[in-house]
């Protein structure tokens, strides 16, 4: 059990980007990804758009998150303790 917590704790902190298809209101179909965590970034956002497009491209319809801090509000340049959420929606060309 004492070798299981760890693993649990490093899971839910590094998160992975998860990928759903979803309708915009036009009809179109998109891609909402979700990349929220410690461990990710917008970056990551993009590029699972890109994989999950497979190289055709896309077109980024919408961002929600949490907005970055500024430097003066790091404690010793890093932003601890605080959970981000984000997410994309993109359409595919």
């Amino acid at each position: 059990m004492n070798k299981i917590l760890p693993l649990i704790a490093a899971l839910a902190l590094c998160g992975c980007a998860t990928t759903e298809q979803t309708y915009l209101d036009n009809g179109e179909q998109g891609l909402t990804i979700d990349c929220s965590g410690e461990a990710n970034s917008w970056a990551t956002c993009y590029e699972k758009a890109e994989a999950s497009c497979a190289g055709t491209g896309y077109r980024i319809v919408g961002t929600d998150g949490t907005p970055s801090l500024k430097e003066s509000d790091k404690t010793l340049g890093a932003d601890v303790g605080n959970y981000k959420n984000r997410s994309v929606v993109v359409v595919c060309k």
